[in-house]
């Protein structure tokens, strides 16, 4: 099992008291390290424009990177939504966040390795033309494109299982046949997007959850809306959006998650990469704002990883 991270990705500040702090990919890392474990870190590399442009076109990527602040924060919507927010180290932080997926495929079709991506800022909401929701480049999208384009994958499954709806990466993929998106999450709620009827052109499945809803209810309509789907799918390659978001314990959303419960989660997800995929799975971190909840969930869910290769 590997882990791509990097310093840089820590460095992106968004201002004081925002959800979407450095201290969440510390508690990750400190978790891991302090665990029993067995994974190696790598650094993740840059990414290049080029590959990024299979989801995003340069022009969009680069007037992103002119509005940089040499000192202080700008946030890239509407005051006074702004909470998308540029910093002057953002530039590195967000390629490294994108090449992290990159490298990650490319160590999977190469060397058979599972991988977790613990980079920040997230990616799942960032549109073609939009970055919103804490997210500028759609890592997860460039790293599913990227697999098709250099490695010839016909059948690319993405399940995110954030309790905010990835609103990215469906626009991304809403009419591209070749790549099914499975999500679940609380509604309503932000983005407002991800209702049931919302299908695409029959690769888009969004499983509406209740707040309130707990770990047994969960699973159950994971297992029914998401999984069922995506096994008929038969992907060559299943990609993970993983948010702990859910977990009970987050400031951001009413959904009953135990820590223990990623770990069932994420061994359905790999149970379907071994019957269909090779058992080829890349996973990246989204959402979850709870310091204690993250160091938890991270453990079950990197144990369901890589337990059941």
């Amino acid at each position: 099992m590997i882990i791509y991270t990097h310093n840089d990705c820590l460095k992106k500040f968004n201002g004081n008291g925002h959800p979407e702090r450095k201290e969440r990919l510390e508690s990750i890392t400190n978790s891991i390290k302090s665990s029993n474990l067995k994974v190696k870190f790598k650094e993740a590399p840059l990414a290049d424009l080029d590959i990024i442009s299979l989801v995003h076109p340069k022009k969009h990527i680069e007037k992103i990177f002119s509005n940089i602040p040499k000192d202080g924060i700008v946030g890239v919507e509407q005051e006074p939504y702004a909470d998308t927010m540029l910093c002057p180290y953002s530039k590195k932080a967000i390629l490294r966040a994108c090449g992290a997926g990159v490298a990650a495929v490319n160590g999977l079709m190469k060397n058979n390795e599972r991988a977790f991506c613990a980079v920040r800022p997230p990616g799942h909401h960032a549109e073609t033309l939009r970055a919103n929701g804490f997210c500028f480049i759609n890592n997860i999208a460039v790293s599913a494109k990227y697999l098709q384009k250099r490695y010839n994958i016909n059948k690319v499954a993405i399940i995110d299982f954030d309790v905010h709806h990835g609103n990215g990466t469906q626009e991304i993929f809403y009419k591209d046949q070749s790549v099914v998106y499975g999500s679940s999450h609380e509604f309503p709620l932000f983005p407002g997007t991800g209702a049931e009827n919302e299908t695409g052109v029959g690769n888009i499945f969004n499983a509406t959850l209740k707040a309130g809803i707990k770990g047994k209810d969960f699973i159950k309509i994971f297992d029914q809306k998401i999984l069922k789907p995506i096994d008929r799918f038969k992907p060559e390659v299943i990609l993970i959006s993983a948010g702990f978001d859910a977990h009970k314990r987050d400031p951001l959303a009413n959904i009953n998650l135990e820590s223990e419960d990623f770990f069932n989660i994420t061994k359905n997800i790999v149970d379907i990469a071994n019957t269909h995929s090779e058992g080829r799975v890349i996973s990246f971190l989204e959402g979850g704002y709870d310091l204690q909840a993250l160091s938890e969930s991270i453990i079950e869910h990197l144990n369901a990883l890589k337990t059941h290769i």
